[in-house]
């Protein structure tokens, strides 16, 4: 398939991106280069345009006879989100909005969002099931869940197929540690301990270590880039016969803050400074998923359950990019 990989220069789009043309796809990435990094996209075809942009949207559907649509554009920060909500539901919300009226006007049907566990909130039991109730604490998860029903909506005028993937933490590096995480800001704990580890932060804080957890610390579920992608693949497939999936993608497992942390240190040798610090507002105990639906119904594998493997493509990736891409 010819696949439009909206956002395919940034850390999830960018290993997408090679997994669709190691699988034969042709991916064409659409990305303005706000967060993403053209040496990202590792030779493939890169079209510089902003999903506000209709008419180029409109433009590129129809010559590059586009099949399916994969979006990865989104705002990501969840602090930023509150800091600046209009902006996240402006790139979130009405430039999504944007593309599916692209993709109506020229016939493109086929539809991957990237969605988030975010859409659940603070949920009322783990592990996090699909069915259980979307209650978002912060505009970052309500922009998800404004999309994810925009596109139900949208499905039912026969117009569109769409697969809604709710991620939990997307870790480690794809391509045999080649295509890592490069985010200014990084908020993600592996990225933000390995860099400690490297001596590029004085310490490592861990928010909290009196949670009713066996160690005190938040635990959450870490699922590898490559296993995330995978199951788009399968998706894409599937949407060839349905028009609405909703899956959680996780390993299932979670790791507590204290287990990354140790992780890091065993697999990069490095002794770094660790400090206890106060709970964060709003950050609950144990946040993992059910992801049977997925296995179940995609037929989906994951290769990765182990926080060291994922944390070893991790270390790979930084320790080849020690200030990131292009640098």
């Amino acid at each position: 398939m010819n696949v439009l990989v909206c956002g395919g220069a940034g850390y999830i789009g960018s290993n997408m991106t090679a997994m669709l043309a190691s699988q034969g796809h042709r991916p064409i990435v659409f990305d303005n280069l706000s967060k993403g990094h053209k040496e990202a996209v590792k030779g493939q075809e890169l079209i510089e345009g902003d999903l506000a942009d209709f008419d180029l949207l409109v433009k590129v559907l129809k010559e590059k006879k586009i099949d399916a649509v994969m979006h990865f554009a989104a705002f990501i920060e969840v602090g930023e989100s509150v800091e600046k909500p209009l902006e996240f539901y402006r790139n979130n919300v009405c430039n999504t909005r944007t593309l599916l009226t692209a993709m109506e006007k020229t016939g493109v049907k086929k539809f991957v969002f990237s969605s988030s566990a975010a859409v659940y909130g603070m949920p009322k039991s783990v592990p996090i099931t699909e069915d259980l109730p979307k209650e978002p604490i912060n505009p970052y998860g309500e922009t998800k869940w404004a999309v994810e029903q925009m596109c139900h909506f949208q499905s039912h005028t026969g117009k569109l197929n769409y697969a809604a993937l709710r991620y939990f933490n997307a870790a480690g590096a794809g391509g045999n540690g080649t295509l890592g995480e490069d985010h200014k800001p990084e908020s993600h704990l592996i990225p933000l301990v390995i860099a400690a580890a490297m001596g590029k932060r004085e310490d490592i804080k861990i928010f909290g270590t009196d949670y009713p957890t066996p160690d005190g610390t938040c635990i959450r579920d870490y699922i590898h880039i490559e296993d995330l992608c995978s199951a788009h693949l399968l998706a894409l497939e599937k949407l060839e016969k349905y028009n609405e999936l909703v899956y959680n993608l996780g390993n299932g497992k979670g790791y507590s803050v204290r287990q990354v942390i140790e992780t890091v240190k065993k697999v990069s040798g490095a002794f770094f400074k660790v400090v206890e610090a106060l709970r964060r507002p709003g950050d609950p105990p144990v946040l993992t998923a059910d992801a049977a639906k997925a296995i179940k119904e995609l037929g989906w594998k994951v290769k990765y359950p182990q926080i060291e493997k994922i944390v070893e493509t991790a270390w790979k990736w930084h320790s080849a990019h020690p200030n990131g891409y292009g640098k």
